[in-house]
């Protein structure tokens, strides 16, 4: 079984229709023109496919079936030409205008669902990717067509709803197991099922369900492509984490990971963890490994999760952060081309800025209002958003139907929906779209009004919040009712844009706004939160001076080694390579956040960056924990500094490590 999607299709077979200019009758069929863009949409001019699917859809303008199956087409040479939003437009009006019962649409719908999911899986909102992979399985019309959206669902649904995820890979093997597959599918679905056996936690069937799709692949021979090294560092990963430490770095060895030909593979010029807290909530403890692929120009084309000790949520965040890293030009010509692909670095948050959530403040005080209404926000029962996801459904039905479809009393029920974070972006901005409509008909003031507001406005795009299209939209949101006159909404908004749009030219601009806003308190939080974001952009450009007043202006202990007058000299250090990564030729590095004591002496060590992944980490950690720094005076006797990064490289044949 090869997994590969039907081109072919007829429409309106032997069908003429007059040429709109001319009156004639055209010179070709419709079904001679389908045939004609399908054969275009195979090659590599998307721009000619897309011309040709548009001029289809004009003449099919007058046949509603035949013009819906255009749209469906059309719909994934726009998302080849990365015009995403509009893929997903002409899938969407594909899908709503075909006949219910039409049986030989199904391959159509099959596309639209794909074409859909596709959208939502490349910019990471695994939710409604699953949720699209799972109606393109149930619609599949052939075993091929049900594997291949089987395959995504479990794929995307390991990191929102493990629970779907097992109930596809049980479909899968059921279907499996009645055809012939080659051993390259089989491979696949092994290394899916590992993957969500080690995010699990069950390390010891993750090793073995991974090391089987080695074998399926070949085994460990020296002939190697994309897939053998992510099957091989799938199962590194899971020995080590099932205490196998041989067996994993007999693995790791035959991926390339850390040993390449020619070159190394170095640090990206912006290559820094997320900060710890920000809306996804990261705690120190944290840690996931991701996959990513750099493109021609230095930046990151493509990333993905992998492994998370945190949650599917954690996953997601570091592998957002992953797609602002860039390197430049010089990097990336050393670098060659196949291991450009499928680079696997293991990510801790940085504690060193901890960014205050701009959502939970939001949020609180939209959960205020309710409980100032006597609006009781549904119990969550200890439930996963998967688990409470039908229930929540089913309580807003509920209310509705004793309540209306406009009543305020909808707002909690609608309000718990919108922080599921297995809801479908399209379901969500639905929702939301609702919810502020009913905010509007029962008077909800401007600062809560905004959290339905931003949420319509963060969903209505596939790229979500961190686009360009978002910023555009929320900007004049600033100079309109009802926020322009509510200093509050006011500064939420500048810092949702800021955030939004982080390395933009009016990012300082705004926080500056919100920190000097004059109708807010000296230790208001949305104050705070700007002050801690200009801190942090001051440190990373150098200027310790100014990270120090921002900091030391929001009230909050301005210890951190970079932003104080005199960071401790240091002494000394040691370090060791381990004896294991230089027995198998392994080269790498690490990224070290700690804590320097009054005493000089290095505490709380945490590698926050680590490549390969776990083969340095507990090197680099040991390496700079055994530093030394001079005494730092401090009259309350607290730490000398805190959240200093130091970078340790380990090279061969040479065996030097040196701060990056």
């Amino acid at each position: 079984m090869r997994i590969q999607f039907r081109t072919g299709l007829a429409i309106a077979a032997g069908m003429a229709i007059a040429s709109p200019l001319s009156g004639q009758a055209a010179k070709t069929t419709v079904q001679q023109d389908f045939e004609a863009a399908t054969a275009l949409d195979a090659g590599t001019d998307k721009a000619a496919a897309l011309k040709a699917w548009e001029a289809l859809e004009h003449r099919t303008a007058g046949n509603a079936r035949s013009h819906a199956i255009v749209l469906v087409r059309k719909s994934a040479v726009l998302m080849a030409l990365e015009r995403k939003d509009e893929a997903v437009a002409a899938a969407r009006a594909g899908l709503a205008a075909f006949p219910a019962k039409d049986a030989t649409l199904d391959e159509d719908r099959y596309l639209a669902h794909m074409n859909l999911a596709r959208v939502a899986h490349g910019a990471l909102d695994y939710a409604s990717a699953a949720s699209e992979y799972r109606e393109a399985a149930a619609i599949a019309d052939n075993d091929a067509d049900k594997a291949a959206a089987l395959l995504r669902e479990i794929e995307t649904a390991t990191f929102v709803d493990p629970a779907a995820a097992r109930n596809a890979l049980t479909e899968a093997k059921a279907l499996l197991a009645r055809v012939k597959v080659d051993p390259v599918v089989s491979a696949e679905f092994a290394r899916r099922e590992g993957l969500l056996l080690l995010n699990q936690r069950d390390f010891e069937g993750a090793r073995v369900k991974s090391a089987e799709a080695v074998k399926l692949l070949g085994g460990l021979t020296d002939k190697t492509d994309l897939r053998d090294v992510s099957a091989r560092s799938d199962t590194a990963i899971a020995a080590l984490l099932a205490g196998k430490g041989e067996e994993a770095r007999r693995y790791m060895a035959m991926t390339g990971a850390g040993r390449l030909p020619t070159g190394s593979f170095d640090p990206a010029l912006q290559m820094t963890p997320p900060d710890c807290g920000g809306e996804a909530g990261l705690k120190p403890e944290d840690m996931a490994v991701i996959e990513f692929s750099i493109g021609n120009d230095g930046s990151v084309i493509s990333s993905q999760p992998i492994y998370a000790a945190g949650g599917g949520k954690v996953a997601l965040e570091f592998a957002r952060s992953a797609l602002g890293w860039s390197w430049t030009p010089e990097q990336v010509k050393n670098l060659p081309l196949f291991f450009r692909y499928n680079i696997r670095v293991e990510m801790r948050c940085s504690s060193a800025f901890e960014r205050p959530s701009v959502t939970n403040l939001l949020n609180a005080n939209f959960e205020a209002w309710l409980d100032d209404k006597k609006l009781a926000l549904p119990p969550t029962n200890g439930l996963s958003d998967a688990l409470a996801l039908p229930g929540q459904r089913a309580a807003l039905a509920a209310i509705e139907a004793k309540e209306g479809a406009q009543s305020a009393a909808l707002l909690p029920a609608l309000y718990r929906l919108l922080e599921n974070g297995v809801l479908p972006r399209e379901e969500k901005n639905a929702l939301a779209s609702r919810a502020l409509a009913i905010a509007d008909a029962n008077g909800v003031p401007p600062l809560p009004r905004l959290v339905l507001d931003l949420t319509m406005r963060g969903t209505a795009r596939s790229d979500g919040w961190r686009g360009n299209g978002f910023v555009k939209d929320v900007m004049p949101l600033l100079t309109q009712a009802p926020y322009a006159n509510d200093p509050k909404a006011r500064s939420a908004l500048r810092l949702f844009i800021a955030d939004a749009n982080q390395r933009g030219s009016r990012t300082r601009e705004l926080l500056h706004q919100v920190a000097d806003e004059p109708a807010l308190a000296k230790n208001d939080p949305m104050r705070v939160v700007a002050l801690v974001r200009l801190a942090s952009l001051d440190q990373q450009a150098g200027n310790a001076v100014a990270a120090r007043m921002a900091f030391e202006e929001s009230g909050l202990a301005a210890s951190q080694c970079a932003l104080i007058d005199s960071p401790p000299r240091l002494l000394g250090a040691g370090g060791t390579y381990p004896e294991e990564a230089m027995s198998w030729g392994f080269e790498g590095w690490t990224r070290t956040q700690f804590d320097v004591s009054a005493e000089g002496k290095v505490v709380n060590t945490r590698a926050i960056l680590s490549y390969p992944p776990f083969v340095f980490t507990e090197a680099g950690v040991s390496t700079v924990a055994g530093a030394r720094y001079a005494k730092t005076y401090r009259p309350d006797g607290s730490l000398g500094c805190g959240s200093s990064i130091q970078g340790v490289r380990f090279g061969l044949p040479s065996l030097h490590q040196s701060g990056d």
